[in-house]
């Protein structure tokens, strides 16, 4: 037995590793063992086991072939899918639960600095391990012989530090993507880049351009979803400034107003922490001030000013989603509420009307907006606390605007185009003139949304235009 395999020592540790451990992991492994082979638990659940986070999933390495895996399984009852055979992997189907099944291996050179070019099948678990890119994540555990640590992952977990399985240069150096991934896990952890390793990745940040838009998308989204994500964007601004690039300016520049004690990086990123951790929000928060820089100018009186940063940061935006390829429904949110952020509702029915209108009648994007305009005030200085009071009482004025059935869309108006083309209006922009100022005067309580008194106004509109 390796002198480092923890079987004893850390019964809690233990303990918890065994109670975290799903049903259907457990059974994959008996599976596997029952037919001859070796199996461990590995990924990110040992991980996350040992930190008591949740855990969504068990991936299991074994020293079966692919092969002789799908045999085991399909006698076992097991449907099993070839979701990456060339690599060893396939995906079981235990208890209704997808395990991935995967062959030790070890990764032949990365000439593109993404892909081994070629893998090999290992003889052991300490060789599949020893291609893993962080110490944390280069953990076994089986339920009988215990916790597999070769690269001394519990240490990093209690230190709080994410150290590369070997020398970080040459990790990065085969897949670039790593140094977004120990990004990532800053955020997700609250952990901070070992020394070396954040050097590394500093210097090497270039090697991201061979790295695909998706995979940058996914990684950066799930930093900022992560708990900690303020502090990650600050701490790895500049190894994420290759990938956004839009980070450089907001670094450092300051924001001299009475309303603001951050500069724009460290005011976006509390803005960024203060909104739920959903991509909508999330994203929005992180662009929505991105156009300040831009913007900036000092005034006579020494204060600062940013008048139309958010025409500014919308451009931004759309060319930092675009870049990333991210998704269309994505991109078109975002830029919504990037460029409405600072537009001022004010606390009454009719004003929330009034911007449920410019929002396409979307309560969903309205209850949005009101989340990152009570993140923005949060962010700001103390004294902008009641804003985000007010962000709050304009998400309740929703509920009652919607509980009260009132009409904030065309859709729901009492008429509809053709009423206007029974008034001898001809078929044109016309029509949709009449009906947007017939919905104007009812969210303005002017007219009531009742068809004869629409009539009478629409008939009244347009004999004056």
């Amino acid at each position: 037995m390796p002198s480092h395999l923890l079987a004893i020592g850390a019964p809690e540790r233990l303990a918890a590793l065994r109670t975290a451990l799903p049903a259907t992991a457990l059974a994959a492994v008996a599976v596997l063992e029952d037919g001859g082979f070796e199996a461990w638990c590995v990924g990110g659940f040992v991980r996350d086991a040992l930190l008591g986070r949740p855990i969504h999933d068990v991936d299991v390495a074994t020293n079966a072939r692919w092969q002789e895996a799908q045999r085991l399984f399909a006698e076992a009852g097991c449907a099993t899918h070839e979701t990456g055979v060339a690599h060893g992997t396939l995906t079981v189907m235990v208890g209704g639960e997808p395990i991935e099944v995967t062959t030790y291996r070890v990764d032949g050179a990365y000439r593109d600095g993404r892909h081994p070019d070629a893998v090999s099948f290992a003889g052991s678990i300490e060789e599949d391990l020893a291609r893993r890119d962080f110490t944390v994540n280069a953990m076994a555990f089986h339920p009988s012989r215990g916790l597999l640590d070769p690269f001394g992952g519990q240490a990093d977990l209690t230190a709080g530090i994410l150290r590369t399985v070997g020398d970080p240069r040459e990790r990065f150096a085969e897949d670039a993507l790593r140094i977004l991934r120990g990004c990532r896990f800053a955020s997700q952890l609250g952990f901070a880049l070992e020394e070396a390793a954040w050097a590394a990745a500093v210097s090497q940040k270039s090697l991201l351009a061979r790295v695909s838009a998706e995979r940058i998308f996914h990684e950066l989204d799930g930093l900022l979803r992560g708990e900690h994500v303020h502090d990650a964007l600050l701490g790895t601004a500049d190894a994420l400034s290759f990938v956004l690039p839009e980070l450089v300016a907001m670094q450092g520049f300051p924001q001299a107003t009475p309303y603001h004690i951050y500069d724009v990086l460290e005011h976006t990123a509390w803005a960024v922490q203060h909104v739920p951790p959903e991509p909508l929000l999330r994203w929005a928060a992180l662009c929505h001030d991105m156009g300040k820089p831009a913007a900036a100018f000092t005034g006579p009186d020494g204060v600062g000013h940013f008048y139309g940063h958010a025409a500014v940061s919308v451009e931004l935006a759309r060319g930092l989603l675009g870049r990333l390829k991210a998704p269309t429904a994505l991109r078109e949110g975002v830029l919504t509420l990037v460029r409405r952020h600072d537009d001022v509702v004010e606390p009454t029915p009719r004003s929330v009307k009034r911007m449920l209108r410019r929002l396409g009648g979307d309560p969903a994007l309205f209850r949005a907006l009101c989340a990152l305009k009570r993140a923005d005030a949060l962010a700001q200085a103390p004294r902008c606390a009641p804003r985000a009071r007010l962000a709050d009482e304009l998400a309740e004025l929703l509920d009652a605007v919607l509980a009260a059935d009132e009409a904030f869309s065309l859709a729901q108006l009492a008429v509809d185009g053709r009423d206007v083309l029974a008034l001898g209006v001809s078929p044109g922009p016309q029509v949709g003139a009449a009906l947007q100022a017939a919905l104007d005067a009812v969210i303005d309580e002017q007219v009531p949304n009742d068809p004869a008194a629409l009539q009478a106004f629409l008939a009244d509109w347009l004999a004056r235009q």
